[in-house]
């Protein structure tokens, strides 16, 4: 809730969270607010139909309402997102803050894993692990966390390393705590805001991923997504048909709703790690120097040599 207000309070985060939270709300209800079911196949007009009054986004290539898909696909998407971006970051909490903190071999195992995925393409192992175990929504968050904790594992285990160290920690293990215990108890609280900040930034860059995903033709065939609706609009020539409302729509709600979870993140990071929020403000005083007076903080030495008298 604290961290709720302090959003609220941010000029940037305030609009971030407008947003989310406006999706969140259009995603819940979008079996009361649409005006046309596009699951139904008897509810469907003439296809290829231009924006009008009855239909505020026009119709697609068999004649479902864009704004109708348009709203049902939130769901999916953020279903997607917000799932992919808890799950991943759980888990590369969890194995980073092991790996730091018990060492060993399961500290090298863990990082070699790490090494490997991070220099494996994303993409085409994505699309061969889809190929095999399905694309149903459900299996890409599966595949999505799977290939997504690597980042955070790392982040993680650089935190852990410096914190086990601290008196705290020793006084703890010299009581007979055990490892659990703290990892838990002292060591999870301290990197919890980074968990916040990073599930939040992931959520957004999961939410592009999956729209890419599906515009390749690897989605689930049997939800609508907004990443779906680019790939039918693509494949039944959208573009050459000049049927915009097909491909616009989509894309810029992807691209607003992206926008808003990095507003939220961006917010976050500055509420949790008061550092950062010193160097943005440090940077824009500078910037306001140098633009308004011509400041410069290192002395031009003049041509020749010579100095003013």
């Amino acid at each position: 809730m604290k961290l709720l207000k302090g959003i609220a309070k941010h000029p940037t985060g305030r609009i971030g969270l407008v947003i989310v939270l406006l999706m969140a709300i259009v995603a819940l209800g979008a079996k009361w607010i649409t005006p046309y079911d596009p699951y139904d196949l008897f509810d469907r007009d003439m296809p290829r139909l231009a924006p009008s009054g009855e239909h505020l986004l026009g119709t697609d290539h068999v004649g479902n309402d864009i704004l109708s898909k348009l709203i049902y696909g939130a769901r999916i998407s953020l279903i997607v997102g917000l799932s992919t971006g808890i799950s991943s970051t759980l888990l590369g909490a969890i194995l980073g803050m092991m790996a730091g903190y018990m060492g060993g071999w399961f500290d090298t195992l863990i990082m070699r894993a790490v090494d490997v995925l991070m220099t494996i393409p994303s993409l085409p192992l994505m699309i061969l692990i889809a190929t095999y175990i399905g694309t149903q929504f459900y299996m890409i968050i599966i595949i999505f966390t799977l290939l997504g904790w690597t980042g955070m594992a790392r982040t993680i285990r650089a935190q852990v390393l410096s914190l086990k160290s601290q008196k705290y920690i020793t006084a703890a293990e010299l009581a007979g705590a055990s490892r659990p215990y703290v990892m838990f108890k002292h060591i999870l609280p301290e990197v919890s805001p980074l968990l916040i900040v990073s599930g939040v930034l992931s959520a957004a860059g999961v939410m592009v991923a999956e729209a890419g995903l599906s515009f390749l033709g690897f989605g689930d065939p049997k939800a609508i997504s907004w990443g779906k609706m680019l790939y039918e609009a693509q494949a039944n020539h959208g573009l050459l048909l000049k049927a915009w409302w097909w491909v616009l729509p989509p894309g810029f709600t992807i691209f607003v709703t992206v926008i808003g979870f990095m507003l939220v993140g961006y917010a976050l990071e500055e509420l949790v790690n008061p550092r950062v929020k010193q160097m943005r403000l440090m940077q824009k005083l500078y910037g306001k120097l140098v633009g308004d007076k011509g400041f410069c903080p290192v002395p031009v030495k003049p041509r020749g040599g010579q100095a003013d008298a």
